[in-house]
């Protein structure tokens, strides 16, 4: 803190520190207050995502699907991932994203797929990317 002979020069930082915590203080408790709002009044099947993150052993299979959606994922290696029961797993999965897990995978790859050819890919290599072996196996899951 510095001093000065003049009594109005004196700097004081606290207020600003004061005023430094107290802004950071309001704003993580206005953005918890906006996630909660959000969790009430969002749709079953747009809640999901965000609800996932509360249960550790979903957010690794979900995890898992982001980190490498071209994997021959299965229900079983997914539950693997989780440290889960296959079933356990399934209908867990479900209840929190509002689809199961396999059909999630599928829906996350399309939209991997969608970017991929905004960016100007061919369908083959947007497909190959996301693990599609043949263009006739994507064509299959998109009718899907």
């Amino acid at each position: 803190m510095s001093r000065s002979t003049d009594t109005g020069n004196i700097i004081k930082p606290w207020p600003i520190l004061l005023v430094h915590y107290t802004v950071s203080a309001l704003t993580q408790l206005l953005f918890v207050q906006i996630l909660r709002t959000y969790m009430e009044l969002a749709a079953e099947e747009n809640a999901g995502w965000l609800r996932v993150f509360g249960d550790s052993r979903l957010t690794a299979a979900l995890n898992s699907i982001h980190r490498a959606p071209a994997s021959k994922w299965t229900l079983d290696e997914l539950a693997r991932t989780a440290g889960m029961s296959r079933t356990d797993f399934a209908v867990g999965f479900r209840e929190v994203m509002g689809v199961p897990p396999i059909t999630y995978l599928t829906n996350w790859r399309m939209q991997l797929v969608k970017r991929t050819l905004a960016n100007g890919a061919s369908v083959s290599e947007a497909a190959a990317q996301v693990g599609y072996r043949s263009e006739s196996a994507f064509s299959e899951a998109f009718r899907r």
